[in-house]
């Protein structure tokens, strides 16, 4: 989601382009479809590729030919505008979604401490250590998975304007465009590499991390570098139809998920085209520059933070349902109105504190102090704010010794169900397993059958062979307990028994699963089917 709006309107009049805040309120109204419902624009989501171009052109622009006395100067001046424009907004919206979840939620410590994260423009990394999936469907309750892009693009802007100040485009050296181009467009050929490379076999990585998405804000940088400095360029761009690419952005928007790497590409060039294209005398540039429009485009910030508030805590209490939707749509755009015209816009302009220093520090300062009351919230505060009714969860017995069975070690955990039954609901398997006990114990009781459920930590039931090579004091443990379970079970198991086995299969395989198909990624990058693994285990 961009977060560049009119940079540097007030001393570059010349440089505004309306129609890319009209281009602005596509992608956000594309981004909001998609999040409320798939079904209907399934590619939605790739209006935040279409931010991430727009932000990589506009921050080009708003420091083309911007005056600095020295480095000291145009760095600290940068940060500066960056903490105005961003902290302000999101720091509300951090601080109000923060409170929001504790009412619904009596256990929101990965929502806070995502929202925590994005205080420092790392939530896209904590997501990526939690090995979210973008894609599934528990992202939509954490009411801060969005800022993942905010993420991406602050730590862009950490990186950029020193490349912008050293290559000499800062400094407007002689060959500081030149310089500039090469240094971005080597960067953006490595970054478009490695996110070709990534999204199939790991697609956390390549989606959340800035180093698999830099190519995007570099091609927007990399346009408006050639639009400057190539007329050629800019020539043949032109000829382009803006509604013909249009409709090309959109139909991408239709394609399957299994393709999400071509078509976060297509739309990345096609983005290209139609800022270059769009130019005055055409119907596009009528529809992206009516004022209505452009209104859409001026507040997508801060509708694309609250956009997701809703929706989420929409999620934990009514849900999302066709006669829900124009209600949640006009909180939406309130929300954001009113954090646009009396937070965005007042905090953005005028000089805070007097001094650059003291902008900088304080802005910082709040940030930390921020993160601090939110913390308590996680800790000390936990559940006290949730207004739901409290639900107290049995925590399963395991046993130990005699009565689990002998010479198990520490690793292996055992729970045990006796209704005084022929028949016994075996459940075997890796640490995975303990967490069915409370389901296990329900199945057997109502089955009228015994329960064993035998969990080994980080050991498969069967195991695998490379298990059983191993010379790791826990692993060799492990094995003894398997082995001990396998002769027990061979004795005691009953015609009418019912055996389930459960384990990770990414984690013993040393792969994971292929997202965007029914199939199975190991770390050599070679496929198989989770039908053959299965296969190849019971072998």
């Amino acid at each position: 989601m961009s977060i560049d709006i009119k940079e540097n309107k007030s001393s570059s009049k010349s440089r505004y382009r309306p129609e890319i805040d009209g281009l602005r309120a596509f992608a956000v109204v594309a981004v909001i479809i998609n999040h409320f419902n798939k079904v209907i624009l399934p590619g939605g989501y790739l209006g935040v590729d279409i931010f991430f171009v727009i932000s990589g052109f506009v921050i080009t622009s708003s420091l083309y030919q911007r005056p600095s006395k020295n480095f000291k100067d145009f760095i600290s001046g940068f940060y500066e505008r960056r903490i105005k424009r961003l902290v302000p907004a999101l720091s509300v919206f951090v601080l109000i979604m923060s409170i929001a979840i504790c009412l619904f939620n009596p256990n929101p410590s990965l929502f806070l401490r995502t929202g925590i994260t994005s205080l420092f423009g790392l939530s896209n990394i904590y997501l990526f250590k939690k090995s979210t999936d973008y894609f599934a469907q528990s992202t939509e309750l954490n009411v801060f998975t969005h800022t993942w892009s905010l993420g991406v693009e602050e730590q862009f802007y950490i990186l950029f304007p020193f490349l912008i100040w050293f290559s000499g485009f800062g400094r407007q050296t002689k060959n500081g465009v030149r310089n500039l181009f090469l240094i971005i467009g080597t960067l953006a050929i490595t970054s478009l590499i490695g996110f070709i490379y990534l999204y199939p076999i790991n697609q956390p990585a390549a989606y959340f991390l800035m180093p698999t998405r830099f190519w995007e804000m570099a091609s927007g940088c990399l346009l408006f570098i050639g639009l400057q400095k190539w007329k050629s360029i800019k020539q043949f761009l032109e000829k382009f139809p803006p509604l013909f690419v249009m409709i090309l952005i959109i139909g991408i928007m239709y394609l399957p998920t299994a393709l999400a790497t071509t078509s976060t590409v297509l739309v990345v060039v096609l983005s290209l085209v139609l800022i270059a294209c769009l130019k005055k005398g055409t119907a596009s540039y009528a529809f992206f520059t009516n004022s209505k429009v452009v209104y859409i485009g001026l507040i997508s910030y801060s509708l694309y933070l609250w956009h997701w508030g809703v929706l989420a805590i929409s999620r934990w209490t009514i849900g999302v349902h066709w006669w829900s939707v124009p209600f949640q749509v006009a909180l939406m755009l309130g929300l954001a109105i009113c954090s646009y015209r009396y937070i965005e816009t007042q905090l953005r302009k005028g000089n805070w504190f007097g001094k650059r220093w003291k902008n900088l520090a304080i802005g910082g300062g709040a940030i930390i102090t921020l993160s601090g009351g939110l913390s308590a919230l996680d800790i000390p505060l936990k559940g006290q704010l949730y207004i739901g009714k409290k639900i107290n969860h049995t925590i399963p017995n395991f046993l130990r010794g005699d009565e689990c069975l002998e010479n198990m070690s520490e690793s292996t955990k055992c729970y045990l169900i006796e209704n005084i039954s022929k028949q016994t609901l075996w459940i075997l398997g890796d640490s995975q397993t303990q967490f069915l006990a409370l389901a296990g114990e329900k199945v057997a009781n109502s089955l009228e059958m015994n329960l064993k459920l035998y969990s080994i930590l980080s050991t498969p039931f069967p195991s695998f062979n490379h298990y059983r090579k191993s010379k790791i004091l826990k692993n060799v443990e492990n094995l003894d307990d398997l082995e001990f379970l396998e002769r027990e079970l061979y004795k005691k198991i009953k015609v009418g028994d019912i055996i389930l086995l459960t384990l990770r299969n990414p984690y013993h395989f040393g792969g994971e699963y292929y997202k965007s198909s029914d199939s199975f990624i190991r770390k050599d990058g070679t496929r198989t089917s989770h039908e053959d693994y299965f296969n190849a285990w019971i072998s």
